[in-house]
């Protein structure tokens, strides 16, 4: 039986302390951000008079008062406050310092501004026609593309476009910051990278590192939104505090947030495809063109991931991928659950789909003849990568037979023949999801562990929370380790002085990293016990320091084996267990003892008093580096990832024909995550992972004005899915693997590649559109989101022509 969140119970009784909810102090002030609503535009104007007569209002800070403006995940391009030119409707402007949040609030309204208009550049195609681009194009390239594809039997040409996709997490982007003495600031952030949030603040203020502390606790969600876009939201409140040595609290509201913050990069995608006559892929050349926004953030490191996900499960002998970020005048786009795979993946799915139409096939079967396999040289990537521990054939076959794909294949037929009210269709799709940063140097965790005399344990790593249970992943690998129970162990606040120098929890990577770092710290404090354990059990119990220290009547033990110094957290361990054990000690269930005599034991909060009064180090820290990662940005070759998540899903739909609304009848997933840590976690992030996904290629539709300002900012005009949205029948199974030896205890990550499992909707829909004799021939060119509107549309689309002329 698999333990819950380890504050389930807090966060279902309320109790839970997120950023906002902690107590205001003596003093304490409030900010609210002045932002353009103009897309790009010259400031002409700017005058503050009126504000600074509002009651309760103490001061306004503008770029000038920063002492550097600029910042960068990746290239330092974007002003923390603009200064004389606004790049997007939501660019902050200026701070309004108040002594209540509603009082900056009503300030805000009465800033004067004029602005001169520059021209917004708002679409892809814009901006490909002007050549406004972030960084270069970028190639990836294997075989003979050009050749393979003139001579295959059949191509096709596409194109698909994909909007974006905003994080609505429940906790706005939030910080508060503390000025301390001496200089010092100690900022508590909702962030999924503190040490980014510490660089960034000390960075702008002109202080070193080590004046700046960030502490997170927990987030209220974050989904890769608040990975780079926390940062410039702390550096303000800190600029704030550092100069009216007060504290200062910066907690957006839903509305501002969605107008000012990035989303999911939108893409459009031109591609062409070469295939023979049983829809077997020989040549695929696909052009990916995204909206990066008006500042670089991550798209370009984005791209690069949709670049490697191009592929998604299908082995292409002949493939060419090209992507190119666009430069336009929208939020700077950001990482979303994801990052850049969804699109790369959704891309050739289509194409998938286009091929079996095309050749009046099942997709499922075009899908299962192209899949990676270890036969015929079929498993290395368009990137040089092997494909190792390759589950995908196992899991279409076993997901085929558990949904009953054909019967209801059958049954869908009937069903479209005979009723005129609804359309069903039915897809099973698969991922892929390469797990690693593919920036090499992100690679990296550390933690510390430190057993108390009590025997309860305090764990801090990098590692940050937001729902999705990386702490109680952690603490249970750490705990397991010594044979305890998961409540003598408590996960710390994420700090950037106790853990310095992390990366963010990112990636789906934050309990390989972390978890790893965590348990080689572990097994250094158990080898050590150990050693001390042994020792022990042949010495009498009237000779132990418990009873001599005092005294002074017994020499001290002195360790005879060095640290250990490893960085592999599976080197030395039972496979089976996951557990390192040391000179024949065993610990299990509160007590240790030597494998040959069971009956002999002693508890473990006794062990830890004796190695304490024996001056035995009962903490201690450990660094890991994910080893393997070679992968030639320039080049585009090499292992770009450690290993591959991977998952099946099938998912059949019903649709409106009057409405065009859809609702899911069935999901069925199989997903291999290796040995889970931890079940029903795991199982969680599954659901929630393809329900997130769901909202994205059904419901989820962006709306902005001719200057680019976000207008659908609240639940009210942006639809997340509900209740109502999800599977009538859900069900979700775990594949059994026990065999990725690359991962610490052969766990496989689970945060990010469910969500490209929902992919199966749309492409279910656009199967039921199929059935339809206006697409007996072209297949269906629905967007994603396929909203019930565009549904409509394309189902109906003469009937609409009376609002489009």
């Amino acid at each position: 039986m698999s333990l819950p969140h380890d504050f389930a119970h807090t966060h279902v009784t309320g109790q839970s302390e997120y950023v906002d909810d902690r107590p205001a102090l003596h003093h304490e002030l409030y900010v609210d951000i002045f932002y353009s609503t103009r897309g790009h535009a010259e400031i002409i104007k700017l005058d503050f008079t009126e504000v600074l007569k509002q009651p309760k209002v103490i001061k306004v800070f503008t770029a000038k008062d920063i002492p550097h403006n600029l910042w960068g995940a990746i290239f330092k391009d974007q002003p923390i406050l603009a200064d004389k030119i606004v790049q997007f409707a939501g660019e902050p402007i200026a701070l309004i310092v108040a002594e209540t949040m509603e009082a900056a609030q009503r300030a805000k309204q009465k800033v004067m501004i004029e602005y001169k208009d520059l021209g917004a550049i708002l679409t892809i195609d814009e901006a490909k026609k002007l050549k406004s681009f972030i960084g270069d194009a970028r190639k990836i390239e294997r075989g003979q593309v050009d050749e393979a594809m003139s001579k295959a039997l059949h191509q096709i040409t596409g194109k698909i476009e994909i909007q974006g996709h905003d994080h609505f997490y429940l906790e706005s982007q939030a910080t508060i910051a503390y000025p301390l003495e001496d200089g010092q600031l100690e900022i508590h952030s909702s962030s999924q990278h503190p040490t980014e949030t510490q660089h960034v603040v000390a960075h702008s203020l002109g202080l070193p590192d080590k004046d700046i502390v960030v502490q997170v606790k927990r987030m209220g969600g974050g989904f890769g939104g608040k990975e780079s876009q926390a940062a410039p939201f702390a550096a303000m409140a800190a600029l704030c505090a550092q100069k009216l040595k007060r504290p200062v609290r910066l907690c957006l509201t839903k509305d501002d947030d969605m107008i000012m913050t990035g989303k999911r990069n939108p893409f459009e995608n031109i591609y062409k495809i070469g295939f023979d006559q049983e829809g077997k892929i020989l040549a695929w050349d696909v052009q990916l063109f995204s909206d990066g926004g008006a500042y670089a953030d991550l798209s370009t490191s984005i791209m690069e991931r949709a670049m490697l996900h191009s592929d998604n499960a299908y082995y292409i002998p002949n493939m060419r991928v090209t992507g190119q970020v666009c430069k336009t005048h929208h939020h700077p786009h950001t990482a979303f659950r994801g990052f850049g795979g969804p699109k790369g993946v959704a891309t050739i799915e289509k194409a998938i789909e286009e091929i079996a139409h095309f050749l009046k096939k099942d997709p499922l079967e075009v899908r299962k003849i192209n899949l990676y396999s270890d036969t015929n040289e079929r498993n290395l990537t368009h990137y040089g990568q092997k494909v190792e521990n390759n589950q995908l054939y196992r899991l279409h076959e076993e997901l085929e037979k558990k949904c009953d794909y054909k019967k209801r294949r059958q049954e869908i037929e009937l069903h479209n023949q005979s009723h005129l009210s609804t359309l069903r269709g039915l897809s099973l799709t698969s991922v892929k999801f390469g797990i690693s940063f593919t920036t090499r140097f992100l690679n990296q965790a550390n933690a510390l562990v430190i057993v108390h005399l009590d025997g309860s344990l305090q764990i801090s790593t990098g590692a940050t929370e937001m729902g999705q249970g990386v702490n109680a992943r952690i603490s249970e690998m750490v705990t397991s380790e010594l044979g305890l129970s998961r409540d003598q162990a408590r996960v710390m606040p994420t700090r950037t002085d106790k853990n310095a120098n992390t990366s963010p929890t990112a990636a789906s990577s934050g309990t390989d990293l972390n978890g790893a770092a965590a348990l080689l710290a572990t097994r250094k404090i158990k080898r050590r016990l150990s050693e001390l354990a042994q020792y022990l059990l042949d010495l009498p119990q009237e000779k132990w320091a418990s009873k001599t220290a005092g005294l002074g009547t017994q020499a001290e033990f002195v360790l005879k084996h060095s640290n250990l110094d490893v960085n592999d957290p599976n080197e030395g361990a039972d496979w089976i267990s996951g557990k390192a054990n040391y000179f024949g000690i065993i610990f299990e269930d509160g007590f240790v003892y030597h494998e040959s005599n069971k009956t002999k034991k002693i508890e473990f909060k006794s062990l830890i008093l004796e190695a304490y009064l024996n001056r035995i180090s009962l903490s201690d820290y450990s660094f890991y580096r994910i080893p393997g990662i070679e992968f030639n940005k320039l080049t585009g070759q090499g292992d770009a990832f450690l290993y591959f998540t991977q998952g099946t899903a099938c998912t059949e739909v019903s649709i409106q024909r009057d409405t065009g609304e859809v609702k899911i009848l069935r999901t069925d997933i199989l997903m291999d995550l290796g040995r889970p840590v931890n079940h029903d976690l795991d199982i969680g992030q599954i659901s929630g992972a393809y329900i997130q996904g769901l909202g994205w290629v059904t419901t989820e539709n962006l709306f902005y004005n001719d200057q680019g300002l976000l207008l659908s900012h609240a639940p009210s005009t942006y639809k997340i899915p509900s209740i109502q949205d999800t599977p009538r029948h859900f069900q979700i199974e775990l594949l059994k693997n026990d065999e990725n030896y690359a991962n610490v205890r052969g766990t496989k990550a689970v945060g990010e590649p469910p969500l490209l499992l929902a992919i199966s909707a749309w492409t279910a829909i656009n199967n039921a559109l199929t059935h339809l004799p206006r697409f007996e021939k072209n297949y269906p060119q629905l967007k994603i989101p396929a909203t019930s509107e565009r549904i409509l549309r394309s189902m109906e689309p003469e009937k609409f022509k009376v609002w489009e002329s």
